[in-house]
């Protein structure tokens, strides 16, 4: 099952995967549940949640108005807690109707999708940074209290992806930077210090959350994993000197 707000996008999505549609507001706890409930209805339970939704807060904190703040928090953070709390129920079902015989795996899995903005701060992304960070705090605490259920709940920090999303970051660079010919050269742009030097592909950071929401995952609880092309082991003062070609 696919959740969102906007059916047009949600509905092209799950067409080309093959899933079904459910509109809803995964920040609202009302709409939340009835999308929770809906999903139960057509499958039983629920074995694994992604908490993907994200966006807004791109802005510095004097620049961030009450609405904008709150917007941010909403999309980046309250979507993942509202949705983690109403599956929860569901989540414990699969715990309870799986087997134990993979290796003690045992449950419901949340995934929850953070960013590099999750551990570092990039310029005037206040309240996406912000929303980010706390993302790996849900996850710490929902492992905490719920792996003793049987319950695993992991975190992904991807770095630049080639999505929508980013495109339009791209474009925009391309749109307020000469030096910037076009959205591919946003790109090199962005990760030219990056050692793998490239963005990532959608399917590399659907192949870790994947592996996430699997029994091949299954002593893992409470764990965060970068991906972002090696960009998190770079020591930033020393990335002059290479530009210098020392």
């Amino acid at each position: 099952m696919v959740v969102g707000r906007r059916r047009e996008p949600l509905e092209e999505v799950a067409s080309r995967i093959g899933a079904f549609a459910v509109v809803a507001d995964a920040s609202n706890g009302e709409s939340a549940r009835a999308a929770v409930a809906e999903i139960v209805e057509r499958f039983g339970t629920i074995d694994v949640l992604v908490a993907n939704a994200g966006g807004h807060g791109f802005a510095a904190v004097g620049d961030t108005s009450d609405d904008d703040w709150d917007a941010a928090i909403k999309v980046n953070l309250s979507t993942a807690f509202v949705m983690a709390r109403e599956s929860l129920p569901a989540l414990l079902g699969a715990v309870e109707g799986r087997s134990n015989a993979d290796g003690g795996s045992g449950g419901g899995e949340i995934v929850i999708v953070s960013s590099l903005a999750g551990l570092f701060a990039g310029p005037s992304v206040a309240g996406y940074t912000v929303g980010k960070h706390a993302l790996i705090g849900l996850t710490r605490s929902l492992a905490r209290d719920y792996g003793r259920h049987g319950v695993r709940v992991n975190a992904v920090c991807p770095g630049w992806v080639r999505t929508p999303m980013a495109d339009a970051e791209m474009d925009e660079f391309a749109a307020h930077a000469p030096e910037i010919a076009d959205r591919a050269a946003g790109y090199a742009a962005v990760t030219r210090d990056v050692p793998l030097g490239r963005p990532g592909e959608p399917a590399e950071i659907a192949s870790i959350v994947r592996f996430l929401g699997s029994s091949q995952s299954s002593y893992m609880n409470g764990s965060v994993l970068v991906a972002d092309g090696g960009a998190h082991i770079v020591d930033l003062p020393t990335v002059a000197f290479e530009h210098a070609g020392m």
